[in-house]
């Protein structure tokens, strides 16, 4: 490909990107689009607010540039929690590293590649863009020692850069956690593979906990199997009818007609009846309510501490008996996982595993269509391609420089939804971390495909006619990947350019929005009432051109002003995405940091294996001498992170949550947290009753009094019997709560991460700690923390045995 090509392929990109952006700042104006650019904002604020004009709405102007570039990193915490924070550090530090990589290697390497070789130059629109990269440079060449101090410059600032952004980032995780008192999943443990007991699961989990975690075991909350949770709701609705039909008889006036000699009514005789019948239909209900569990449970501790020590402890002698781990957050836990039986968990990653790598091979067939037409000039084997290539007109340069990316971009656009439903069958027991899981596929899928699947078969294919037997393929393939990086320019236009002028445009959403609103009346049928921000599709990308930055930084150094148009431009887009669209209903607590830190590692290894075949090819020594203790430094870099930084991401740390126990103590707030776990936190039906929102008693108000009776009497965590909670739901009012009983993706929090002037801080000091006696039972300061004895984990002799004479069938 030539530099007219080239040029061919930024045109159209940048039209493309003009004009979708200037449509974006004209629709963001209009009322009626609110919920499509606004759906953050009035997440926080119910009210419009004064709009622009009449006049002002048509036309385009850059108010959202300006916005987003004064957004400062705390506003951005505050609305989109950690987990917004560093996605946009990622892409601050790809701005940093690349800026100082397109310094050094525009203004040094670049011409060092130009001239690296006695030829005669032609103009610079017919140059071929191979000129610009490493392979214009001859062998032995004594200017190979500039690439090699651009590649020590490069590699040193990335790893100071990165220790920094580790530092600062643990630092926010561990504020994160001290700042956030009011998460109730760190008082929750996640309880799967419960044994039975010959009653009810329920009632092995209460046997087991109330035996070994006395002092510090609340209540429980079991699950119920998915499929029956339909079920549930109606009979719940026929037992509620049920119990107000008594109620009802009370207001009923008095009849005149006397019955038998006692001269009471025959309403009486009925009444009678029907309390029998309710007795009856009660006990049928309660049957129908346990069998329908399933060997899973959320148990509630009355400290943090306790709850951390029971769930990295193994319960049971049999490891995949009583697996316990800490529980997600009520609006982060994926319902429809928590009765997938423990012991089938590996077969599914199993079967996951084997699926993505099949994609990843299926998707080769592709990716080769899409490098013949980079390397069309290259088959002049075909007679038609030798007719077309002879004819470099702008079709040529449209087939050989716009084409083959867009069609890539859009191979890859069905990647993320597929990931995420191989990650959902996988298991993960918060919605988090089926996200989580998305992105790493995406990420490796990403990787594979458009970098090493891109590079074997356009090299392949460039020397299609040098090749005479297989021992030539690594040759020619070491040979090929310098000039690869031509593609990768016109992929970073396309994929990278466009995908943000879409993501600003948001048309599926702006389509569904109006296709709901010309053809449901307004009603969410197609579309969703707030999104979230897709990490899996949008960090692999982000990460994907940094790795395409670093390694290409010296070999095609062209590359670079591209890219870091790019990240300037995604810095704005995102903090504007952040800040008006997308709604955060659950965050991970910065655990995209290790993805990228991983990914950056990967990143500046490769840039450092592919300059050492390079040297290599070329015949120098000193440059290929000078490589090889870099990339062991930058590997002993990696491990050194790995130790110091990474644990804080995987483990959660005591001496926080016990300091957190010890002010919550202090101040009493652990009595309102209490109240707030056995008052239907955790919900496994608020998902139905926006579904149930078509029956006939909406009009009459009486749905909102079935949902809360639902949702008070299904979510008791004490017991199973239906007596005390439906006792207590007819002292209740008839007041409603529709908006508590939505499903957790369709909640609207209001500032859930508010921000503080020493947010970055942990809270509690450090050296307030005395190790030696912090695990000891202390003096009942404490009355909550469990007290530890030499046989606390061990079976009592007295204790009830949990007998498994059921198995785990579902």
């Amino acid at each position: 490909m030539n530099v007219s090509g080239l040029l061919t392929s930024a045109g159209i990109n940048i039209a493309v990107c003009t004009v979708l952006s200037s449509l974006y700042s004209v629709l963001r104006k209009q009322p009626s689009n609110v919920k499509v650019y606004f759906g953050q904002r009035l997440a926080q604020v119910q009210s419009k607010g004064h709009g622009p004009s009449f006049f002002e709405r048509f036309v385009p102007s850059p108010s959202w540039i300006i916005k987003a570039w004064q957004t400062s990193e705390e506003d951005l915490f505050a609305v989109g929690g950690l987990d917004a924070a560093v996605f946009s550090r990622v892409v601050i530090f790809s701005i940093r590293i690349l800026s100082v990589a397109a310094v050094i290697c525009i203004f040094l390497v670049l011409p060092v590649n130009y001239f690296g070789q006695p030829m005669h130059h032609k103009k610079i629109q017919l140059e071929s863009l191979e000129v610009f990269t490493i392979g214009n440079v001859v062998e032995r060449s004594k200017w190979m020692w500039v690439h090699c101090l651009a590649l020590y410059v490069i590699s040193c600032c990335a790893c100071a850069l990165l220790y920094i952004e580790n530092k600062q980032i643990t630092k926010m995780r561990l504020a994160y956690i001290s700042g956030s008192p009011q998460n109730l999943g760190r008082f929750t443990v996640l309880v799967r593979a419960i044994p039975w007991s010959g009653k009810s699961y329920s009632d092995s989990v209460t046997q087991f906990f109330t035996n070994y975690y006395s002092s510090s075991y609340i209540s429980h909350q079991i699950v119920y199997l998915p499929g029956t949770v339909r079920k549930l709701v109606h009979d719940a609705e026929k037992m509620y009818n049920i119990l107000k039909a008594p109620r009802m008889s009370k207001h009923c006036g008095p009849s005149i007609v006397k019955c038998g000699l006692c001269g009471v009514t025959g309403k009486s005789f009925r009444f009678l009846s029907q309390k029998s019948a309710t007795s009856e239909e009660k006990n049928d209900f309660d049957d129908d309510f346990r069998k329908m569990e399933c060997p899973a449970a959320l148990v509630f501790f009355r400290t943090r501490y306790a709850a951390l020590v029971a769930a990295q402890t193994l319960q049971s002698t049999n490891p995949m008996l009583w697996v316990t781990e800490m529980a997600p957050e009520p609006e982060d836990v994926f319902w429809a996982n928590l009765c997938v039986p423990y012991r089938l968990l590996w077969v599914r990653r199993l079967g996951t595993l084997i699926a993505t790598l099949a994609f990843l091979i299926f998707f080769l067939v592709p990716v080769s269509i899409v490098q013949g037409l980079v390397h069309l000039d290259k088959l002049k084997h075909f007679s038609f391609v030798r007719k077309l290539s002879e004819k470099r007109n702008w079709i040529f340069d449209l087939v050989t420089g716009y084409l083959p990316s867009a069609m890539l971009t859009l191979f890859i656009f069905c990647v993320p939804p597929l990931m995420m439903i191989f990650s959902a069958i996988e298991g993960p027991v918060a919605r988090s971390l089926r996200k989580k899981s998305a992105c790493l596929k995406v990420l490796y899928f990403l990787i594979w495909n458009v970098f090493f699947a891109n590079i074997l078969s356009g090299s392949v294919l460039q020397r299609f006619d040098s090749i005479t037997s297989i021992k030539d393929i690594p040759l020619q393939l070491a040979k090929g990947i310098p000039s690869m990086a031509v593609f990768f320019m016109t992929y970073i236009l396309t994929s990278g350019w466009t995908s943000l002028a879409l993501e600003l445009m948001q048309p599926i959403s702006l389509l569904l929005h109006w296709l709901d609103k010309c053809l449901f009346r307004g009603k969410h049928v197609l579309s969703c009432e707030s999104q979230t921000f897709p990490y899996h599709t949008e960090l692999p990308r982000v990460l994907l051109f940094g790795l395409l930055g670093l390694t290409s930084s010296i070999t095609a150094p062209l590359l670079l002003p591209f890219l870091l148009v790019y990240f300037f431009f995604a810095h704005l887009v995102y903090r504007n995405q952040f800040m008006n669209v997308y709604v955060t209903k659950y965050d991970t607590g910065g655990m995209y940091w290790p993805i990228a830190h991983t990914a950056i590692i990967v990143s500046l290894m490769l840039m450092q294996v592919i300059l050492l075949g390079v040297f290599g090819l070329k015949k120098s020594a000193v440059a290929s001498s000078f490589t090889i203790p870099l990339i062991i430094c930058t590997f002993l870099f990696h491990l050194y992170c790995r130790q110091r930084f990474l644990p804080v991401f995987k483990r959660t740390v005591a001496r926080v949550i016990m300091d957190m126990d010890d002010q919550d103590e202090q101040s009493g707030k652990f009595e309102e947290y209490h109240e707030q776990l056995q008052s239907a936190a955790y919900c496994q039906f608020k998902s139905i009753s926006k579904k149930s929102s078509t029956l006939d008693d909406c009009e009459n108000g009486t749905l909102e009094v079935i949902n809360e009776r639902l949702r008070s009497s299904y979510c008791s965590f004490k017991s199973t019997t239906l007596e005390s909670p439906l006792a207590s739901q007819q002292e209740q009012s008839y007041n409603g709560g529709h908006e508590r009983l939505q499903d957790p993706d369709d909640t609207k929090p209001v500032n859930q991460f508010s921000p503080s002037p020493n947010r970055f801080v942990p809270q509690s000091p450090v050296n307030q700690y005395s190790p030696p006696n912090r695990f000891l039972p202390q003096s009942p300061v404490n009355q909550y923390r469990p007290t530890p004895s030499p046989n606390r984990f061990v079976p009592q002799s007295p204790g009830p045995e949990i007998k498994e004479s059921k198995p785990d069938t579902h």
